[in-house]
């Protein structure tokens, strides 16, 4: 009986020790009135669903087609409150905005420099609190990332030269993850950068990924994929972030 006594006696200090170790980042009352600490940031792995509030996340590579359905001279606001840390062509502040001329093939001239351009670009950086609750993602081994953009960004309905040079870019920061937990937002961050084109257009896409590496393939049900339809003057975005 009383090796029993110092055994639980050993295991309680064990128990303690380690959750006396832990980095405290919260705290949830329970019956022995220990402090049971969870991750700051909240992202369960276990849990269905992740839930964020952060300030500081960076919107990483944003870049705008114009699809006009001829030669046409088009100018591009953006309403963005916060700090745009990087812009291509150059940002043009008298107008707030880009003054360029479009063409059907996607060529864009910009009318400050009267340089030829692919697409209009800029990075910013933001401390807009966003609410983020996405319970539906798709969870991809970082080597399968590749085909798996490939295929869910034309099904979205992004063309061949699109969604090459989307993958230009992210790829090469998603390959070497174990997994990636990816999910293509909408309004919870678009409407953090209003865009004003004028003319307007008759179609437009705007497609966010937020992704987040994993070490392990997480239980979650697949996000469902609308296909977009494009009709003449037709304007394209993506860009995306990586969460923690």
């Amino acid at each position: 009986m009383k090796k029993k006594r110092i055994f639980i006696i050993i295991i309680f200090a064990v128990v303690f020790i380690i959750l006396a170790g832990l980095t405290k980042s919260g705290y949830i009352p329970n019956f022995l009135n220990l402090e049971i600490l969870y991750s700051e940031d909240k992202s369960d792995l276990n849990s269905p669903y992740f839930q964020y509030n952060w300030e500081d996340e960076t919107f990483d590579k944003p870049v705008i087609y114009l699809y006009p359905t001829h030669k046409q001279d088009i100018e591009v606001k953006l309403e963005y409150k916060w700090k745009i840390i990087a812009d291509y062509p150059d940002y043009n502040d008298q107008i707030k905005g880009r003054e360029v001329t479009a063409y059907p093939d996607g060529k864009i001239i910009n009318k400050i420099d009267k340089q030829e351009y692919n697409y209009i670009f800029w990075e910013g950086l933001t401390k807009e609190k966003i609410n983020r609750d996405f319970s539906k993602w798709f969870v991809i081994k970082g080597e399968d990332t590749k085909k798996f953009l490939q295929q869910k960004l034309s099904e979205i309905g992004l063309t061949p030269r699109e969604y090459n040079e989307f993958i230009v870019y992210w790829y090469p920061l998603m390959q070497n993850n174990k997994y990636n937990i990816i999910h293509f937002a909408d309004k919870q961050y678009t409407n953090i950068a209003p865009l004003t084109i004028s003319p307007k257009p008759d179609s437009i896409l705007r497609i966010f990924m937020v992704y987040k590496p994993s070490e392990e393939i997480i239980p979650i049900e697949e996000q469902e994929i609308k296909p977009f339809q494009r009709k003449w003057f037709t304007v394209i975005e993506w860009w995306g972030t990586k969460i923690e």
